[in-house]
């Protein structure tokens, strides 16, 4: 059994503030001492969900580095069975790693979408994203990426993280989806933490269930062709994104495209954030 892991941060348990999840490189206020205690959470959390999958029998355990810079995890912390793909501008972001010889994939450290309430640290890949949404569906990151899962005929069968990221995860993909809820959000920077040890417990757990599930977790396939629309902060970047061919204005700063499949739509998510990027902010 092959299981991929797509990795983030912002939802692990002790995670509250942009501080704590930021590399120092990368940050317009650095703090490496938070930064560093919370990438040790990170990798704990990440081991536990590998020490799942072995226990359910898994022979081969693909973790993609998936937050921010996506190389946070340092090779030699994480459980020497698994692989590790890291580095960013990789095909498929966060699903880097997804194939049809996957047998299920496994979300850890994963937040709400953005302008979720007590989401902690929501956001919808970058702070400049205000929504995203499948035809009338608002989506987070957890529903771009189980597309691309669903793509190639693999379910999702566990999310670690906050309790509004499960709760919109399982309210996507359904409830057969083991979440693991490590925190309640109490505003988008504050939370109630289960501690670290037994969040790292539960997510052993949770991948063990979850991967017993798979063969009754179905893949996420939405409705193709499909029409994805995105909403940026200001016009300015919406200019930017039309270079990308195939989009549309849907509004003063929202875009529209149309996705064939799981794959199409990460690709073409990808350009649009790649060119958007460049908006004076």
């Amino acid at each position: 059994m092959k299981v991929l892991i797509s990795a983030d941060m912002e939802g692990t348990a002790g995670v509250v503030v942009w501080e704590q999840v930021i590399p120092p490189d990368l940050a317009k206020r650095p703090a490496p001492a938070e930064y560093e205690w919370a990438r040790n959470l990170m990798v704990a959390e990440v081991n536990a969900a590998i020490r799942g999958a072995k226990a359910a029998g898994a022979t081969e355990i693909i973790v993609n580095e998936s937050h921010d810079g996506m190389r946070n995890l340092r090779p030699g912390d994480l459980d020497p069975d698994a692989w590790l793909i890291s580095g960013s501008r990789k095909r498929l972001g966060m699903m880097c790693g997804i194939d049809h010889s996957v047998d299920a994939v496994i979300f850890t450290g994963y937040h709400a979408r953005a302008g979720t309430p007590n989401g902690v640290l929501a956001h919808t890949w970058t702070d400049w994203v205000r929504d995203v949404r499948f035809g009338d569906t608002p989506v987070g990151e957890y529903g771009l990426n189980a597309a691309v899962a669903g793509h190639f005929g693999v379910p999702v069968v566990m999310v670690a993280g906050d309790e509004m990221a499960v709760r919109q995860t399982q309210e996507l993909l359904g409830d057969e989806v083991v979440g693991v809820i490590v925190k309640y959000g109490l505003g988008r920077t504050a939370a109630r933490h289960m501690h670290p040890e037994r969040a790292c417990a539960a997510i052993m757990e949770g991948a063990q269930e979850g991967l017993r599930r798979k063969d009754r977790i179905r893949p996420y396939v939405p409705k193709y062709p499909l029409p994805v629309t995105v909403t940026l902060d200001t016009a300015e970047a919406v200019d930017l994104a039309l270079l990308v061919p195939g989009t549309e204005r849907a509004g003063d700063t929202s875009l529209r495209y149309v996705a064939e499949n799981g794959e199409e739509l990460m690709l073409r998510w990808q350009l649009i954030i790649a060119a958007a990027s460049g908006a004076v902010r």
